[in-house]
């Protein structure tokens, strides 16, 4: 299939995708025909809306004191006043720190440049068509793009090399942006393809050790550092708390839902296996899958019956809840623990999560896959090639990306980790520290796993079929009893898998 031809049949897969005119199975088999696919966190996403906790309460508790440096302002007023009357546009699904971005951008961005930014922020299958039609005809309908780490394969000459632009342009450079500031995993696995940079690290959901310090100190326990003390630790909060209605963890093990395909990933990653093997074919059945698989097992004693039935929305309301005590989940959840709502509020703590039990090295797994107990979801914005207005986008996306910006967006609240290192150590971001709406406590323990266990899924266009359609409605029935062991369910799911996996694995 020729590339014209291949995004107009994502384009239209997508735009009947969103009129609903086929199925979420339909348009994921559409996509893998195209050779293109969807991470399994995007597809999650498809035909609906990713839940913020914590944004909305601490946007609206925002102060003076958050508000831009000196040296930003006058640089925004320096380099924007001669685009000053420019529109740009930026599509984009909705993410932390987009939805932060949109509430700033008036009031500083536009304030201090004179240029308006308009923020399309749709359903993801949407974004997907509306950029795959945009890049399709290099029409330039779109000055900024959102791209999941699972399309850079689709649009690689359609984005501008940011660092390469930030070296021609020297008159519009922000001065110190520090390219090296940025994680250098998440450009390497989130904005990089085949060594070439299509954008710049914009969000990234991670998994993190989540606990109720309360607790460990009323029984003397000590934060988990091991695998192995992570279940004893599980184990003796259920068998202490559950009288009072506390589990000792919980989890999003809704049969069918890519939800339980994240916290199967953590522990088979943990114990030192890996989806597929370097051939490309399924490893999760090796005796380090059966393995990781045992352990998530032993975990679900000590779960609260109906998170068979969660996803992580239910998973992170269990936790405000009052009803367990601890999880490795992801950490975008934890500043609604602090939230009005909550029961819970100043008594969650956040950890790096425990060292894995064994680690498969990236070499020895296939397409991509990184294995490690940080199992994360992140994307990137990045400068459309077409953009008719191209210098006051770069002007806009340097300043979204800055460390100013970037350290404030977690100061509001943005709950996701930061992408950028010195966003850890802003004073902003530590004073926002404190127990509240917006809380940036569990940042300690999210800069530490992306910097040294994140986790990615492999890299191949029928993921999004495996990971939403066949592991977790085959682990489903594991769970529900519906299967004849845990071999048996990896020999159903390695079948189904391999047969998925064969149009694009080597040889």
């Amino acid at each position: 299939m020729r590339e014209h031809d291949r995004k107009g049949y994502i384009a239209d897969s997508a735009r009947a995708f969103g009129e609903r005119h086929i199925g979420k199975r339909e348009f994921l088999r559409r996509l893998a025909v195209a050779g293109v696919g969807l991470s399994g966190f995007a597809t999650a996403m498809l035909g609906g809306q990713r839940p913020l906790s914590g944004i909305a309460p601490a946007l609206a508790q925002a102060t003076a004191d958050t508000g831009p440096s000196p040296e930003m302002a006058k640089w925004l007023r320096d380099v924007g006043s001669k685009f000053k009357g420019t529109r740009i546009r930026f599509i984009s699904e909705t993410t932390p720190p987009t939805v932060v971005a949109k509430s700033l951008a008036r009031e500083e961005f536009t304030a201090n440049t004179g240029i308006d930014v308009e923020f399309e922020i749709l359903p993801l299958e949407q974004v997907l068509q509306k950029v795959t039609v945009d890049a399709r005809g290099q029409v330039g309908a779109y000055d900024l793009v959102y791209l999941d780490q699972s399309w850079t394969a689709l649009f690689p000459g359609d984005t501008t090399d940011p660092r390469e632009l930030y070296e021609r342009k020297r008159d519009l450079a922000l001065p110190d942006f520090d390219w090296n500031d940025f994680s250098k995993p998440l450009v390497k696995g989130i904005s990089t393809y085949k060594d070439k940079l299509l954008g710049i690290p914009f969000d990234i959901p991670i998994f993190i050790l989540m606990y109720r310090k309360d607790l460990f100190d009323k029984h003397g326990l000590k934060v988990p550092t091991t695998m192995d003390e992570y279940m004893t630790v599980v184990k003796a909060l259920d068998a202490a708390e559950r009288p009072n209605g506390i589990y000792g963890t919980t989890g999003q093990l809704k049969a069918g839902h890519y939800s339980l395909t994240c916290d199967w990933t953590a522990w088979l990653w943990a114990h030192g296996g890996s989806v597929f093997d370097k051939d490309g074919f399924f490893a999760g059945g090796d005796k380090d899958g059966l393995r990781g698989l045992a352990y998530m097992l032993d975990l679900v004693k000590f779960m609260p019956p109906a998170a068979n039935t969660w996803t992580w929305d239910s998973e992170a309301k269990s936790i405000r809840e009052g009803n367990a005590a601890m999880a490795i989940s992801w950490g975008e959840s934890f500043p609604g623990f602090d939230g009005k709502d909550s029961k819970v509020v100043g008594l969650m703590a956040a950890a790096r999560p425990p060292v894995e039990a064994a680690l498969r090295a990236p070499e020895s797994a296939g397409f991509q896959e990184i294995p490690h107990i940080g199992h994360q979801g992140g994307s990137s914005i990045c400068l459309s090639k077409y953009s008719k207005n191209a210098d006051a986008a770069w002007i806009f996306m340097q300043w979204v990306c800055s460390k100013d910006v970037a350290a404030r967006s977690a100061a509001l609240g943005s709950g996701g980790a930061a992408v950028r290192n010195s966003t850890y150590k802003d004073p902003r971001v530590l004073a926002a520290a404190t127990v509240g709406p917006g809380t940036t406590r569990h940042f300690p323990a999210t800069e530490w796993t992306i910097n040294n266990a994140l986790g990615s899924e492999p890299k191949l266009p029928s993921w999004a079929e495996i990971s939403n359609d066949i592991i977790p409605v085959e682990l489903g029935k594991l769970l529900a009893g519906q299967c004849d062991g845990p071999e048996q369910c990896m020999a159903i799911i390695r079948a189904r898998a391999d047969k998925a996996a064969a149009p694009f694995r080597k040889g």
